[in-house]
């Protein structure tokens, strides 16, 4: 039997041999030196120098650093005039707008811990999140606060609501920062076709703090690296969604991982697919770019048109997105029709990539799509392909390598039953350490522990390395589902299936999609006397109406029974397996 590779190590601080530095590029060194200053200092280094270089491309519209700067400066003196120190927690209920950039910049530099919400929630969803991260200041897009936060926020801490709009930032100022425009000869790009602007006598502004405070001083917080910037939420082993505690260090450290991994730097353009609310797009994208002085495309929301659009115009370089954004892209009639040819860079993590996908990508830009690797708990990447390197293919699976672990980081497979690590080429649960992993999750001691031990991340994901130091994640120990790269804890999508009066049993599985790598199945049996007058189709209304777009079961099959364990637990393992064979 071949010896554990991390047998040599791997307690009294010593780490486990690390075979896959053998595959790094070179420029990519083993280690990268640990964060002395907070995540937003990166920032407010990358203003000072390069003030005049573009920061983000919003259609016609462009920001640079400087200006970047001095806006979130406004804003964060008007969070102060609100009451924000440091310490207190402020909501982003925003899209892929400037704003969001700026509001996070904010937050930082008065100290606040930002709390990163999903556009797509709905009222009980929002309100959740809120309650359980103790936000007292939301900062939100008019339609999405008066369409679904106007109405939780007196079961909320929230005092305080900062509204703007998707048209704001439009065209450039005239004669007052943020000030908003048209478009491009008086029109309005298609995806904001729909949009309009909406006040509120109850809440402040976005566009008039930033007018009314121009040229406001910094306020200066200088969090410690170990303290927290984000609240990423994730679902937990009880279901309930639990806020993972990204620190500073945590996301300074990851901002330097794709910076030197992705070798970003002048010239480059990110291309801003992933939402910003997602650890993606906040570290991929946006810490990245902060870190690196590069500007960030930004386009509201993903629409593939659109992206496709705003690639050809500035010259999109690097892009980190699910792989169902890549397919969306591929499958637009204007795919054939736009010079992407800038597109170099590409990685995809979140979900499964089909080989097939790879293949027609690259045949048809000249550009292969690199696995990437992580967890909302390793602030992104844990592993990634090296930039130019190519994943092998996983032979009893058929699964492509997520590629190799980054700097500073050790990554052991250990036995699912005793924890002991094992020798590369057998099957089982990957932990992680290293700086990117966090501190633990938001007022929750046992999940931490849980999640957390001696330092190391249990990860829940099943998979193996091989000689070389290729890891592929071929399982997952738990019963997640990811849908175009969304996690889904079936227990919360089968508890809005019990409020349907006719719904008697429930279990919910993820079952392969060509799309979206997976996608939501739900298998119910109803009450007798339901039986015969409920449809599939109803059930998945009424799932929509209560839920985020990407949890609401896509399928619905009826059975009489589900099957079930002796003691009477569903298993769910059967249903998943039936889901596959069909």
């Amino acid at each position: 039997m071949m010896e554990p590779y991390g047998a040599q190590g791997g307690g009294a601080g010593i780490p486990p041999r690390r075979p896959w530095l053998g595959l790094y590029t070179a420029g990519v060194p083993a280690d990268l030196p640990l964060p002395a200053r907070p995540a937003v200092d990166q920032f407010r280094n990358t203003a000072r120098r390069a003030g005049d270089r573009p920061a983000v491309y919003y259609f016609d519209r462009v920001l640079t650093f400087g200006e970047l700067d001095r806006l979130s400066n406004a804003l964060a003196a008007g969070l102060r005039d609100l009451g924000v120190e440091p310490g207190h927690r402020v909501a982003l209920f925003l899209q892929n707008v400037p704003q969001f950039w700026i509001a996070l910049l904010a937050a930082w530099k008065a100290g606040a811990i930002a709390v990163p919400l999903n556009p797509m929630f709905k009222e009980e969803e929002l309100a959740y999140h809120l309650n359980d991260s103790g936000s007292t200041v939301l900062v939100s897009l008019e339609s999405l606060y008066d369409g679904v936060a106007r109405g939780v926020l007196g079961r909320t801490e929230v005092r305080h609501v900062i509204t703007t709009s998707e048209l704001d930032f439009l065209t450039p100022p005239t004669g007052a920062p943020g000030a908003a425009g048209s478009g491009s000869g008086g029109g309005v790009p298609a995806v904001l076709a729909g949009s309009s602007r909406r006040r509120f006598g109850e809440t402040w502004d976005l566009v008039e703090i930033c007018r009314r405070l121009e040229g406001a001083a910094d306020p200066g917080a200088e969090p410690r690296p170990e303290d927290v910037a984000l609240l990423t939420y994730t679902s937990g082993t009880t279901g309930s969604p639990k806020g993972a505690m990204n620190t500073h260090g945590n996301v300074a450290f990851n901002a330097e991982v794709y910076r030197t991994w992705m070798g970003l730097g002048p010239g480059d353009v990110v291309v801003g697919a992933a939402p910003l609310f997602h650890i993606t797009g906040l570290i991929g994208h946006l810490a990245a770019a902060g870190l690196a002085g590069v500007p960030v495309i930004l386009g509201y929301r993903f629409d593939p048109g659109t992206m496709l659009e705003l690639i050809e115009r500035w010259r999109g370089t690097f892009m980190v997105a699910a792989i169902t954004a890549y397919i969306a892209l591929m499958n637009h009639p204007d795919f054939g029709r736009r010079d992407v040819s800038s597109l170099r860079k590409a990685y995809s993590g979140g979900a499964p990539i089909p080989a097939a996908v790879v293949e027609r990508f690259e045949a048809a830009t000249g550009t292969y799509i690199h696995n990437i690797y992580g967890l909302t708990e390793t602030t992104s990447p844990s592993h990634a392909v090296p930039l130019g390197r190519r994943a092998p293919v996983d032979q009893e699976s058929g699964a492509l390598s997520v590629g190799a672990p980054v700097p500073s980081t050790v990554v052991k497979v250990v036995d699912l039953e005793t924890g002991r690590d094992l020798p590369p080429g057998e099957v089982g649960e990957l932990v992680t350490r290293g700086p990117m992993v966090v501190a633990g999750y938001w007022q929750k001691p046992e999940e931490t522990a849980h999640a957390i031990r001696d330092g190391w991340l249990h990860t829940g994901d099943v998979g193996r390395m091989d000689a070389q130091g290729w890891f592929y994640v071929i399982d997952r120990k738990k019963d997640m589902i990811i849908a175009s790269g969304f996690k889904v804890w079936p227990r919360e999508v089968e508890d809005v299936l019990y409020r349907h009066p006719a719904v008697r049993e429930a279990a919910v599985v993820g079952v392969p999609d060509p799309y979206r790598g997976e996608t939501v199945k739900a298998v119910v049996s109803l009450k007798p006397e339901f039986e015969g007058r409920v449809t599939p189709e109803e059930l998945i209304a009424f799932c929509r109406e209560r839920m985020a777009a990407y949890k609401y079961p896509r399928q619905v099959e009826i059975v009489p029974e589900l099957p079930k364990t002796l003691t009477g637990k569903i298993l769910r393992r059967v249903l998943r397996e039936r889901g596959r064979e069909g």
